[in-house]
């Protein structure tokens, strides 16, 4: 079965390699506190079902307790190290198979491999308080060798830490009209595909979710990084094919044989 890549909105992805489905940060969420869902149907409850979902790190719009507890009971979910204690919403999680993960770490499920590599980016669940727990990008390696970057900033070891990838699932924006530090926006995410040089890209993180009462506010800074991500990757990775998907939109990326 050929690997496929379907695109959910902001950071949730499910990969289909080797029969076995891989679910990425679940948001199945309308609102997120002051974030509304601006553009995509909420993702059907087919999405709910995998075999592993991976959480690259604490943030509210990445770790949703409401929308884990959707998922089918004995699905297997990766968390960072120190999330159970941190978070104590996923002690309640009981019919998931819930694995603590660092970078360096391989997770066999089923056919596949899944490797933790570090992102840089806070990790935390607030924004005060100790780091306890890493902010994380996953390699999911069946077919395909398939990059899920998470949150994170720019690092000359990225490739180094990454390895060799067919496809990568890279965060070109944000929910805000500024990213912070430990973020790709669409030229650092251009910039990454020429370290890493997959076979192909595809942009998440961007045109979702917005804050509430700023829909007049930059709105070119929620529409437009997918576009300007595809401008800028044709210059800095020229041999990259990037697939900008629309919400709930799939693709088969070409991989190597």
């Amino acid at each position: 079965m050929p690997v496929e890549i379907t695109w959910w909105g902001h950071a949730t992805c499910t990969v289909e390699d080797s029969d076995t489905r891989v679910l990425t940060d679940p948001l199945f969420a309308r609102r997120l506190a002051h974030l509304r869902r601006r553009r995509g149907a909420l993702p059907p409850p087919g999405a709910w079902h995998a075999d592993v979902a991976l959480v690259s790190h604490l943030h509210a719009d990445h770790l949703h307790v409401p929308s884990l507890a959707r998922l089918v009971p004995g699905t297997r979910l990766l968390v960072p190290r120190g999330a159970r204690r941190v978070v104590p919403g996923l002690r309640r999680l009981d019919r998931l198979r819930i694995t603590e993960v660092v970078p360096g770490d391989r997770i066999e499920v089923g056919p596949l491999v899944v490797r933790a590599v570090s992102a840089r980016h806070d990790g935390r669940r607030l924004p005060v308080g100790p780091h306890r727990s890493p902010a994380l990008g996953y390699v999911v390696e069946g077919e395909a060798r398939t990059y899920f970057a998470g949150d994170t900033g720019l690092f000359e070891a990225m490739a180094e830490e990454v390895g060799p990838v067919d496809v990568a699932l890279l965060p070109v924006g944000g929910w805000g009209p500024y990213l912070g530090e430990g973020h790709l926006d669409a030229g650092r995410a251009a910039r990454a595909l020429a370290l890493l040089e997959p076979r192909s890209a595809v942009p998440v993180h961007y045109g979702t979710y917005w804050p509430i009462g700023m829909d007049a506010v930059r709105p070119h800074e929620f529409h437009a990084p997918g576009d300007e991500f595809v401008r800028l990757a044709a210059a800095y990775a020229p041999g990259v094919v990037v697939h900008r998907l629309g919400h709930g939109e799939s693709v088969r990326p070409e991989v190597a044989r």
